[in-house]
């Protein structure tokens, strides 16, 4: 996975880094709220938000975990992984995804706080909706795209910048305003507030987001082809293999 952490301070770092993203997502929707009753800018200051804390969160803990914070990207690397050995283990999985979640929940809890919301109100917000899935569909498949396609690559190193302007970007040209991940759809579920989610909506969001995954997982194999196999990868003699993220 291109990091040599061990493996509960790398579930902290997702757990933590997830949590925090949220606590930016929920925060600032309630910020905007708080200041505009104009929803155009409610979303302009939600989406600047994202953009900024995740460049920032990404950059920072990158170097311990890989920076995932999102379920759909470590089982992308995952599946992507097998075939060189790179990529998560099913240990590190387990290991990884439940931090996400967990992460996730305690962020929008902590971003309820800060605002004096209660700490836990399931949220309202239906978005159960045929249009809004195939937005989530199509912004987890962009985002697996440019994840995996960073690494194939070789430029892994302009993650945070390339991640966090994707995502602002899908926050305007998709209907769901681009979850995109699973953890921070449950953590958006805990909130009753601007950026929240109803429960009722999670299970049809999360299967669009794991559609979109697997879609862009095939985008990649079409785009770059089919990684080798770590056997048939030539490293030459005294020259140390390269790890990759």
């Amino acid at each position: 996975m291109g990091v040599s952490a061990p493996l509960g301070r790398r579930a902290a770092a997702e757990a933590l880094g997830t949590g925090l993203l949220v606590a930016v997502v929920v925060g600032s929707g309630i910020q905007a709220t708080e200041l505009s009753r104009d929803v155009g800018v409610q979303l302009l200051a939600n989406s600047l938000a994202t953009v900024f804390g995740l460049a920032v969160l990404i950059t920072l803990l990158g170097p311990v975990s890989g920076a995932h914070f999102n379920p759909a990207v470590t089982l992308a690397a995952y599946v992507t992984g097998r075939r060189r050995d790179t990529g998560p283990t099913l240990r590190e999985v387990a290991a990884y995804v439940p931090a996400q979640v967990g992460g996730a929940i305690g962020g929008a809890v902590l971003a309820d706080a800060m605002f004096a919301e209660p700490l836990v109100k399931f949220s309202t917000h239906d978005r159960s909706s045929g249009h809004l899935w195939l937005g989530e569909v199509v912004a987890t498949a962009g985002l697996i795209l440019l994840v995996l396609g960073l690494e194939r690559i070789g430029r892994t190193v302009l993650a945070p910048a390339a991640v966090a302007a994707y995502i602002g970007a899908a926050y305007w040209f998709t209907s769901s305003t681009s979850f995109a991940n699973p953890a921070v759809t449950v953590g958006r579920a805990f909130t009753d507030t601007f950026a929240g989610i109803a429960p009722a909506s999670l299970a049809p969001f999360i299967a669009a987001q794991l559609v979109g995954a697997a879609l862009g997982l095939g985008a990649v194999a079409i785009v770059y082809g089919r990684p080798a196999r770590a056997a048939d990868m030539v490293v030459p003699h005294g020259e140390p293999e390269l790890a990759t993220s």
